[in-house]
């Protein structure tokens, strides 16, 4: 009997723009966070995660500095917006969930916020975006840079991805647009753990 052919892990990714200014900005955001979030997927060893019968979802929001205020104050104790905030349903210290399809967990990512950092680091929208899309997904499959040596890695994966796009590495300074002064892009998005 000839041995059927191991199937790919099948991984569903569902994107809400709520915040119509996304599109207005970055007309391909749906595109676009959908290839990223599938590259970060890949690099981060998602499928491995998975059984051979099995599949996962997640969810991208794009929102504005409301919900991520919200979200933030609700899930961290913190009243302010942030960037880009990733739930994960489970860390690599869980069993893996014997379902057919598992919830990876849900990135939402700030318009009004993401849109000034891109101004002050000196880059577009879209770039900032994309560096944010890749950085919450790599939270959800429990990557995380609070130690040097886990941000080194994290932050390997997400330059690497990121240049299969054609975009420049987002932890190398910059030189502001506006002001002119030199700036890391070194400011960690927050990982909440609801």
């Amino acid at each position: 009997m000839a041995e059927r052919p191991a199937r790919r892990a099948q991984i569903r990714i569902a994107i809400s723009i709520p915040n119509a200014a996304w599109l207005g900005r970055v007309p391909d955001a749906r595109a676009r966070c959908r290839r990223l979030a599938q590259a970060a997927l890949a690099a981060g060893g998602a499928a491995d995660r998975l059984g051979p019968d099995q599949s996962a979802e997640l969810s991208l929001v794009l929102g504005d500095d409301a919900l991520l205020r919200q979200l933030n104050r609700e899930f961290r104790g913190l009243d302010k917006p942030t960037n880009v905030l990733s739930f994960a349903i489970m860390d690599s210290k869980d069993q893996p969930l014997a379902r057919p399809i598992v919830p990876l967990g849900d990135v939402a990512i700030a318009y009004e916020t993401t849109a000034s950092e891109a101004r002050q680091q000196g880059k577009t929208l879209s770039a900032h975006l994309s560096h944010l899309v890749v950085h919450g997904i790599l939270h959800l499959l429990d990557y995380d840079h609070l130690a040097k040596a886990q941000a080194k890695e994290m932050e390997s994966l997400e330059t690497a991805v990121l240049a299969r796009f054609g975009l420049s590495d987002p932890y190398r300074a910059r030189v502001s647009r506006k002001t002119g002064t030199v700036s890391g892009a070194r400011r960690r998005a927050a990982r909440p753990r609801p």
